[in-house]
């Protein structure tokens, strides 16, 4: 059985039980950003004839909510994750390039809530635009809305750099209170940031393997919180 060391300090029991809940956060949002809207997109791809096709208005506009909602969750996860590591930099300063890597995570889905709002008000324009397309995405938003292309972009780079802070602090709690759950949290984390590159680069060009690394992205945004949450939960208990 894996050996935890209990903290014993009111910083180090604060800060956790913030990380912990930024963790059961972030998997909520997950399931609202990525899992759904991918798994709309793989059957939309896979099955362009199919219920989708119905009333694409709709499926944008139903999509560009789920990424609303789900970017305003991931600011709240960002929110708790920052204040943990603010928290555990008191005892440990391994936490402070992590909490301020954070907070600029926090400005990019902040960017991402103002990029959502322009699409859900844009989306007829946008779904002429792409017209079946996928790799049209975001240079027709570019056309129709720069203000949200590239509120967008800025909001997507920010929020990736927030996430290395999110990997750099869990690093820093594995190690420090000697959680291998945590850790492993930490990796997958990692994975992801690199995987969410490919489905990125995907809306401007097409290339092999784009939907292969649909499909493992959300499995990861899963993953990674979860061994987070089940790595500190016994800690704060």
């Amino acid at each position: 059985m894996q050996a935890v060391t209990v903290p014993r300090s009111e910083q180090d029991q604060t800060g956790l039980y913030r990380v912990a809940m930024g963790a059961g956060i972030g998997l909520a949002a997950a399931i609202l950003l990525i899992v759904v809207p991918v798994i709309f997109l793989l059957i939309a791809a896979y099955d362009p004839g199919g219920f989708l096709a119905l009333d694409q208005a709709a499926f944008l506009d139903s999509t560009g909510l789920l990424v609303l909602a789900g970017a305003l969750l991931f600011l709240f996860s960002f929110f708790m994750y920052r204040r943990g590591f603010s928290q555990l930099r008191k005892v440990d300063s391994r936490f402070t390039v992590a909490s301020l890597l954070c907070l600029i995570g926090s400005i990019g889905f902040l960017l991402i809530l103002v990029a959502a709002i322009v699409i859900i008000g844009s989306s007829s324009s946008v779904l002429s635009c792409v017209n079946g397309h996928a790799s049209h995405a975001l240079s027709c938003l570019e056309s129709g809305e720069p203000l949200g292309a590239y509120t967008g972009l800025l909001g997507f780079w920010l929020s990736w750099v927030g996430g290395i802070g999110i990997v750099l602090g869990l690093s820093a709690a594995s190690s420090r209170f000697k959680t291998r759950s945590i850790g492993f949290g930490a990796a997958l984390y990692g994975i992801l940031l690199l995987a969410l590159i490919g489905p990125f680069v995907a809306l401007l060009v097409s290339f092999p393997g784009a939907g292969a690394i649909l499909v493992v992205a959300p499995i990861l945004s899963l993953l990674a919180p979860y061994f987070v949450f089940h790595g500190a939960r016994p800690i704060v208990t």
